[in-house]
């Protein structure tokens, strides 16, 4: 009796039996890495012109963890003012006054105070309002012009514009400095001109205002963030916004709205509080606490929804919700060629030689060749490919070379790969399980989501990839590998004659040497030829091989180079 495989290519490319536990602890893991390959052309008398250059500069993806309130500060604030009446506004040089007099006498102008701190008004005289309030501007003009008409004038008056001040922002910001605005603006706007809070260590919920040394104001930006509420306040020249440093916070994961790095603080102290600020999802029923305390030991418990009001957290703490349901039943999906129903419910620990029975066939329906497709399998298909790509590309991009010439033939070489990066990336593996013996049907316990399906008996084969006319040809017993490549018009100039996947209906997959291996094809089978790999690197070379075969066989397809 056979084994049962998973369609999944370890770096060694070994078609055959696979430890399913072993797959199961595979993880690719985040490389963060930044590197650049320089291509320089120098002439024979050793110039290297700067315009000649040709650079190649690649981030790979960076692993950071997500900070609540990371969106903020993007620029956004920094292009508007707000002009909002602030009484404790102080008049300066160049502020400009709109005054209106009527009854004994009418007058009407806008008046900019003077390089001696005055205002004049005809008939009335200089007026210093240098250092007035906003909120006593009209009571000084109004004593003034009263000192010259007595009885029956009104007086109006407001300020114009605003003169700009100049706020301190530093602390744990990007670029502290000293940044102009009105006193109007709101903190938030400051901070936003400073390239906002530094998301490694900056906090959101301690920042202080300061003026004359002494702190007048203290600000806990996640009111804003979790319920809108923001207090202006009226700022003056020389004010100093201090941001401080982030103390205790926490990291949220799983079924949640917001997985994020939570500050604690006085609205969050308890499980209950952050399920509610990082917004749990409504199929959550318990929460998973990782707590690393002060005696260096790790403490992982598990909590009950109805107990997340009484457990405490600690700084440090990872809180992982999630759903933990008991399900007696799981959802099968049958699709292909039958006449039974595309979706059924059984009960869990149902084999495939369970459903097989259930599954109702037709005169096209090919029952003893069943193809199971699962969620979980293609993940780590994904997975594997994507560590792969990774590597990929850093060994591509980190390749040294001896002279300029060689640079640039490596620079070229690295463009066409980072291409084909891109397009690997967006490959969808089918998570095959691969199941080559009708007789392990009986050994083949489904999971919920699981796929099934039904070939149809087509007498068909395809031949794809690098092929002069690739398509589908009737299949014709006896026939070889040969005879097909020869249906479909021969290699092309980039086939890897050397290396040909055929992969059968189960999806067992097969490597021949396609120069003088005349292997058998069956009704149903894919011949896929792949491309060569055109590299002078030898670990390029290999790692790019192993790609494309991880990818043909995870979606039987041919991806281009």
């Amino acid at each position: 009796m056979k084994r049962i495989l998973f369609i999944l290519v370890l770096p060694l490319l070994v078609f055959g039996a696979v430890d399913v536990s072993q797959m199961a602890g595979t993880q690719a893991k985040d490389e963060v890495t930044e590197t650049r390959v320089n291509s320089q052309k120098t002439n024979s008398m050793g110039e290297n012109p700067a315009e000649k250059n040709e650079d190649i500069e690649i981030k790979l993806e960076e692993s950071f963890v997500r900070v609540f309130g990371e969106h903020l500060f993007n620029g956004n604030f920094t292009q508007f003012k707000q002009h909002i009446y602030n009484p404790d506004y102080k008049l300066a040089i160049g502020d400009r006054v709109n005054v209106k007099i009527w009854g004994a006498v009418d007058f009407s102008s806008t008046l900019v105070v003077d390089s001696q701190g005055n205002i004049f008004i005809p008939m009335v005289g200089a007026i210093n309002l240098l250092g007035v309030k906003n909120s006593a501007l009209v009571k000084v003009i109004t004593r003034s012009i009263n000192k010259v008409y007595k009885s029956n004038v009104f007086v109006y008056a407001d300020l114009d514009i605003y003169q700009n001040i100049s706020v301190f922002v530093t602390g744990n910001v990007n670029k502290p400095g000293l940044y102009e605005g009105l006193s109007s603006d709101s903190i938030i706007q400051y901070i936003d001109k400073a390239a906002g809070i530094n998301l490694e260590y900056g906090s959101f919920r301690d920042i202080q205002i300061l003026r004359n040394n002494q702190v007048v104001k203290k600000v806990d930006l996640y009111d804003f963030l979790l319920d809108g509420k923001m207090e202006l306040f009226p700022f003056r020249a020389g004010d100093v916004i201090l941001v401080g440093s982030v103390q205790d916070y926490v990291f949220v994961k799983g079924d949640v709205q917001k997985p994020f790095r939570f500050e604690l603080g006085n609205t969050i102290h308890n499980l209950s509080d952050i399920a509610k600020v990082a917004g749990v999802k409504p199929i959550v029923t318990n929460a998973v606490v990782r707590s690393h305390r002060q005696d260096r030991q790790l403490l992982v418990s598990a909590y009950d929804k109805k107990q997340f009001a009484e457990v405490k957290l600690y700084a440090g703490d990872e809180v992982e919700f999630r759903p933990d349901y008991v399900a007696e039943n799981i959802n099968i999906n049958i699709e292909g060629e039958h006449n039974g129903l595309r979706s059924i419910v059984v009960r869990k620990g149902t084999t495939l030689a369970d459903v097989a029975k259930m599954i109702v066939a037709n005169n096209q329906s090919d029952i003893n060749a069943l193809q199971v497709f699962r969620k979980s399998v293609a993940m780590m298909q994904q997975e594997l490919i994507s560590a792969q790509l990774k590597e990929l590309e850093t060994l591509a991009l980190t390749s040294s070379s001896v002279n300029a010439e060689q640079a640039a033939i490596r620079a070229t070489q690295a463009r066409t790969i980072l291409e084909f990066i891109e397009r690997a990336k967006q490959v969808e593996p089918k998570g095959q399980i691969v199941i080559d013996d009708v007789r392990t049907y009986a050994s083949v316990v489904l999971e919920d989501g699981d796929r099934i399906n039904v070939p149809n008996k087509n007498n068909l084969v395809i031949v794809q990839g690098e092929v002069s006319i690739p398509g589908a040809f009737v299949y014709t017993n006896a026939k070889d590998l040969k005879y097909y490549i020869e249906l479909a018009g021969g290699y092309s100039n980039r086939a890897d004659i050397a290396r040909v996947l055929v992969i059968n209906n189960s999806g067992k997959a097969s490597k021949y040497n396609g120069r003088w291996n005349y292997a058998a094809i069956k009704a149903g089978d894919s011949i896929l030829v792949l491309p060569k790999v055109d590299t002078q690197n030898l670990q390029v070379f290999g790692m790019l091989t192993q790609i494309l075969y991880q990818i043909a066989i995870a979606t039987n397809v041919v991806l281009k180079m």
